[in-house]
């Protein structure tokens, strides 16, 4: 074999392995969908908080039906308890009504990472919330009593770019003027990575929600058992858009914006919707 022939053969010899080595790389390669993962805005994303890793959320909410106005800021903080799979969070609500405003009920909130994300299995973090009647009940901002939430929401990488969430759950409220108050609530999303630190949303959520009739004020225990349970069913869909910046220090800031659209009677007939976040570490890490 002469020296040409030679060098053929090692040429041909390597490419497969060089083919199967960039085929590795692409593999190996994180997708861009995993550039902003858990700052959805109405729909909850099943990823609990890194180790040492904290979460500050501010969100305002701009509600417009039938030419009135109803506008409530929130802030959220999210706490890991040692590692991934224990979470704590807890949210405070304000209302700026028309009328009047106000801080709404306090939910104090414990997630498990049941599931994390697989090649073939969602992650799972079931959450259950402690709702505090902080909320004034006679302004409609509260139940004036202590209620209890559960949420299980799914999420998964279905490609590089896109993301899909789940969630379904709901909430009690026991003898609110003599009755139980039950809520459910559904929500879905897509989430479509156009680079790693720009994604549009498209988010829907639904709710069938229970409340005692305002109507007759209180009095005798009578009276109070009389009231009647007005039920509403408020349906959304929000298309919307984030934005991350990975600032040094592991420092990332999220902002986004959404339009929520009313489909029933009982929804707001569209809105505008405001995310902030601040995540970044609490503790030094060792390199």
């Amino acid at each position: 074999m002469n020296l040409r022939n030679l060098r053929k053969n090692k040429l041909f010899l390597l490419l497969p392995v060089t083919c199967h080595s960039s085929l590795v790389t692409a593999v190996a390669a994180e997708p861009l969908a995993k550039g902003i993962q858990d700052n959805s805005f109405l729909v909850e994303e099943a990823y609990n908080q890194e180790p040492g890793v904290v979460q500050h959320i501010f969100n305002v909410a701009i509600n417009f039906t039938n030419g009135s106005r109803e506008i409530t800021p929130s802030f959220t903080q999210e706490w890991p308890v040692f590692s991934q799979t224990h979470q704590f969070s807890y949210s405070i609500p304000h209302t700026f009504t028309e009328t009047d405003n106000g801080l709404e009920d306090i939910r104090f909130n414990y997630r498990v990472q049941v599931l994390m994300e697989g090649e073939r299995t969602p992650a799972f973090a079931p959450r259950l919330s402690l709702i505090t009647p902080i909320g004034d009940a006679n302004k409609g901002f509260g139940q004036d009593r202590l209620g209890y939430e559960i949420n299980l929401p799914f999420s998964k990488i279905v490609s590089d770019r896109w993301t899909l969430h789940f969630n379904a759950g709901g909430s009690i409220f026991p003898d609110v003027h003599g009755h139980d108050l039950v809520n459910y609530n559904l929500g879905a999303s897509a989430i479509f990575a156009i680079s790693k630190d720009f994604n549009l949303m498209l988010e829907s959520v639904a709710g069938c929600n229970e409340d005692v009739d305002s109507a007759a004020e209180s009095g005798s225990a009578k009276t109070a058992l009389a009231r009647r349970i007005d039920r509403s069913t408020i349906a959304l869909i929000s298309p919307g858009a984030r934005y991350a910046f990975n600032l040094p220090k592991d420092l990332q800031i999220v902002v986004g914006a959404a339009v929520p659209i009313g489909f029933t009677s009982d929804s707001p007939d569209w809105g505008l919707f405001f995310y902030l976040s601040f995540e970044h570490p609490f503790v030094r890490t060792m390199k």
